[in-house]
């Protein structure tokens, strides 16, 4: 089965192990285009147990890949966090454990001389303009699909200390982190606090905006952590500036519930893009201004009426729009900011064992490269775990 018969996709990892490079929401290539992270696990069928390890190294789009490091924090569905510093473009970071200290860190590579240095806080995601990380407790993240074996639940449905977890803010050139929002805070502005005071909560999913100067984070809260399969956890969505004194819930649960699977900043400072079935018709490419207040949403395009990861082009004039597998199908569209229209750039199988766990699936994660004219997905098209490539232009 051919991805797609006009579109020329290219898979650019060997045929020799399971690569991917993670999530849709960040930018795998080096500052130049020519090489792009991946990270190649031991093993796809099951969870990663506590010690596990995978491999990191760099592709160069031809085929040919080069082993660099190996970490422990890695999962399924967002690799290492690993990432390019684009003020030190021979370098990139990615989180591993620290066996000493027993904490998560984030390691900085140097290619052609190995690690150099780290944060003393895992990385969620990087600024734009290279300056600042964002770091979160990935210990409290349920969901184990999207965080790391040596990093277990707690028991706590709250922080011990709510004034001393939440949103971290790391300067990239400095090392210094400081807490900008506490979980205090986000419960003392939640919508409904009552609706927290009991549940066990957790944050994930932090994405600096188009111009570095605000984050967007999802505040999720579940009544048990240890069962987690369906979407039986609530989302409130927060964001606010690099200060985090304005930190605010722009768009609560009642928004969400079985209504939006994915979030994104959008092409200005303070639009947001999500794909929204609020009509109850498939779900649509809509964007936000979350500034504004009462709020008021733009619908882009119908989309192909499924739950998507979106994401803009750098110039902002096209988007990629995935799909979950159906009928052992997933497929990648493009759609025209403008005018909506939607294309098909390709359908890839996913086939896997009955019995396999969600959180061990492969999304495509479509992503663009800088300069807009490439894209690459994560898939097991071919039964084993790989990235493709598509010269769009």
């Amino acid at each position: 089965m051919h991805v797609h018969p006009e579109y020329e996709w290219k898979k650019i990892t060997p045929d020799d192990g399971h690569y991917f490079f993670g999530y849709y929401d960040r930018n795998p290539w080096n500052c130049d285009g020519s090489r792009h992270l991946t990270l190649k696990a031991p093993q796809c069928e099951r969870l990663p147990l506590p010690g596990e390890t995978a491999e990191i190294g760099l592709l160069d789009g031809k085929g040919g890949y080069e082993p660099l490091t190996r970490t422990r924090c890695w999962c399924h569905q967002q690799g290492s966090m690993e990432l390019f510093l684009p003020r030190r473009p021979d370098c990139f970071i990615y989180n591993d454990f620290d066996p000493e200290e027993q904490k998560p860190v984030a390691r900085i590579f140097q290619i052609g001389k190995g690690v150099v240095g780290r944060y003393e806080r895992p990385i969620y995601a990087i600024s734009p303009d290279g300056r600042y990380g964002v770091s979160l407790n990935f210990g409290r993240i349920p969901r184990r699909g999207y965080s790391y074996a040596d990093t277990p639940v707690p028991a706590e449905r709250h922080p011990t200390d709510p004034d001393a977890d939440g949103l971290w803010l790391i300067d990239l050139g400095t090392g210094v982190s400081r807490l900008i929002v506490s979980y205090r805070t986000m419960l003392e502005r939640h919508p409904f606090r009552y609706g927290a005071e009991q549940a066990y909560v957790w944050l994930n999913h932090a994405i600096f905006n188009c111009d570095s100067t605000r984050l967007l984070w999802l505040f999720r809260q579940c009544a048990d952590p240890a069962r987690m399969t369906g979407c039986c956890w609530q989302t409130f969505m927060y964001t606010c500036g690099l200060s985090g004194e304005d930190a605010e819930c722009v768009l609560p649960e009642v928004y969400w519930h079985n209504r939006i699977s994915h979030q994104i900043w959008g092409r200005t400072p303070r639009e947001v893009l999500v794909d929204a079935d609020w009509r109850g018709t498939g779900h649509e490419v809509v964007v936000f201004d979350e500034s504004r207040r009462p709020f008021l949403a733009e619908r882009l395009s119908p989309g192909h009426g499924r739950m998507s990861h979106l994401v803009f082009s750098p110039d902002g004039k096209r988007l990629l729009s995935d799909s979950y597998p159906a009928g052992g199908i997933q497929e990648l569209h493009l759609i025209e900011a403008d005018t909506g229209r939607c294309t098909l750039l390709g359908r890839f199988r996913h086939e896997q064992p009955a019995g396999t766990i969600v959180e061990v699936r492969c999304d495509l994660h479509p992503r663009w490269s800088p300069d807009g004219k490439r894209v690459t997905v994560d898939s097991i098209h071919d039964g084993r775990r790989g990235i493709y490539l598509l010269e769009l232009e």
